[in-house]
């Protein structure tokens, strides 16, 4: 296991590229993550990001949103549409909440203003390759699958299936978000329960990045039958309203 200057590096292996169009912005975010031993490939745009990845698969991405060409939100956009891709974590000069709530509804796993301080990436970085290595319902033997309203979510494989049989596509933070509610059905849950269930507890405390993943959630629940999946209940949090059957 590599060292570093405050001792034996943490997550050994993983690899993380960074995208930013200002070369002296990414030689200090690398040199600070490669010192605590994670392996760090860099890219100036969206060009030299895919030929990056090509040549090294990568478990997350730190991404600038104003790029020349292509722009970070663009991106996010693309690499969250494929499942079992890197985490995203997005940094902006564009530090309002606005700007951060539409990174999140893109697909990004966190996001961060700039500049940062290194050590909050660090530790940004750190939940979000934690949570994306939790182990999986692979290795719960019991409950596998769930049912409700027609829809069929495969723990195992991470696949949501429509009633009409369709696979739909869900990102890692969707999914966490829609396991936390069938786990607990018709029950009332709270932002920060639902922040504790489906994001970790040492995720900052946000609760608009929950209204976010929710809205997002319940569009991809509509199948124009009507029903209401996630009811909000004022001033209390949301409540998954089917009835669930889980099988192994």
């Amino acid at each position: 296991m590599d060292k570093t200057a405050h001792g034996v590096a943490e997550e050994p292996g993983a690899r993380i590229l960074i995208v930013d169009d200002d070369p002296g912005i990414r030689d200090v975010i690398a040199d600070f993550l490669g010192r605590h031993g994670y392996r760090v490939d860099q890219a100036s745009d969206a060009r030299s990001m895919e030929l990056a990845l090509q040549r090294n698969p990568a478990d997350l991405i730190v991404l600038d949103v104003m790029m020349p060409g292509e722009d970070g939100l663009s991106i996010c956009r693309r690499l969250s549409g494929n499942t079992g891709g890197p985490g995203i974590v997005m940094l902006s000069a564009m530090g309002e909440e606005t700007d951060r709530i539409v990174g999140l509804e893109l697909g990004a796993d966190d996001y961060l203003p700039k500049p940062c301080n290194p050590r909050e990436l660090l530790a940004r970085v750190r939940a979000v390759l934690r949570r994306r290595q939790e182990p999986r319902p692979a290795e719960a033997p019991m409950g596998a699958t769930c049912e409700f309203a027609g829809w069929r979510l495969d723990l195992v494989r991470r696949e949501l299936r429509s009633p009409q049989g369709v696979i739909v596509n869900l990102s890692s933070g969707e999914f966490s978000l829609l396991r936390a509610f069938v786990e607990r059905p018709q029950r009332v849950l709270t932002r920060d329960q639902l922040l504790d269930m489906a994001r970790g507890p040492d995720t900052e405390a946000y609760d608009r990045a929950i209204d976010v993943q929710i809205s997002r959630l319940r569009r991809k629940l509509d199948d124009d039958s009507g029903a209401e999946i996630i009811r909000t209940i004022r001033s209390e949090g949301y409540m998954f309203s089917p009835r669930v059957v889980r099988s192994s």
